[in-house]
């Protein structure tokens, strides 16, 4: 079984509703995104996903929420615009690709991280 990641970033900001809390408020992070793709098996040139292509793939989605407020972004004008969610609504835009996507992680600080492994990875 191999794994291969890639990770890339993102600046916005967001507020979290019913928080109760300073997150409540207006305030950014730099969004650190690491994705997983598992395999059995390497192709016939000895890799197992192409790192250009995944990072490539999560580029294009990270775009629509860089240097924004989550909060008025879809689906994050409907749900909270939490590390869980983030983490989840990226997993189902990769998987909508059909990537075989093991997990997606999400800090949203160096000691803050959240990992979202679908009910069936890739």
């Amino acid at each position: 079984m191999f794994e291969v990641s890639v990770r890339e970033h993102f600046d916005a900001a967001h507020y979290l509703k019913g928080y109760m809390g300073k997150c409540e408020k207006l305030h950014g992070h730099r969004f650190q995104v690491m994705v997983t793709v598992r395999a059995q098996d390497v192709d016939e040139i000895g890799l197992t996903y192409d790192f250009v292509a995944l990072k490539g793939h999560l580029r294009e989605i990270l775009e629509r929420f860089d240097h924004v407020c989550l909060n008025d972004v879809p689906p994050f004008d409907r749900v909270n615009p939490s590390s869980e969610n983030i983490a989840t609504e990226i997993c189902e835009e990769l998987q909508k690709r059909r990537l075989p996507i093991f997990s997606v992680q999400v800090c949203e600080s160096p000691d803050s991280c959240v990992t979202y492994i679908p009910d069936k990875p890739g």
